[in-house]
């Protein structure tokens, strides 16, 4: 798992809060330096309130790459992408999240915690951190996807 940097962000609700404890660890012992966006427990909350957080340190410069968890990895996906400088990509399979950053220059993989384990987790996350992005014929693509303010 390969990336030219090694900080990165991570943030969940309560269904995805086990797998990102699990991968906080994971990445933490493997050298990177989380930064961790909560929740910090199992008790029912929004997921608003912490894909912002991590929108607002992808923003900001503060991460240049993040993950991001609950039930299915929709609502906060789509929190997430209402900030104009994230790209969070919907991840269920390694192959799903290294096109993601290869064409999409995706930077939040998106993990539906109650639909995966945690050895999946890692496949995919291995696989998004593995991947750079092709810039080419790509690059035009992304270029469109931000609205104009």
């Amino acid at each position: 798992m390969e990336t030219t940097t090694k900080k990165i962000g991570i943030a969940s609700d309560h269904a995805g809060f086990q797998m990102k404890e699990f991968l906080v660890g994971l990445l933490s012992a493997r050298g990177y330096d989380v930064y961790d966006f909560g929740t910090s427990s199992e008790d029912s909350c929004d997921y608003p309130d912490f894909a912002h957080a991590l929108g607002t340190a992808l923003e900001s410069g503060e991460v240049p790459l993040g993950i991001a968890l609950c039930g299915s990895a929709n609502g906060i996906s789509m929190t997430l992408n209402k900030h104009q400088k994230v790209r969070a990509a919907l991840c269920w399979l390694p192959e799903i999240a290294s096109l993601a950053r290869q064409h999409n220059d995706a930077n939040v993989c998106s993990l539906p915690a109650r639909f995966i384990d945690n050895d999946e987790a890692v496949a995919i996350v291995d696989a998004f951190l593995g991947a750079e992005f092709e810039g080419g014929r790509h690059q035009r693509r992304v270029d469109k996807i931000a609205v104009a303010e």
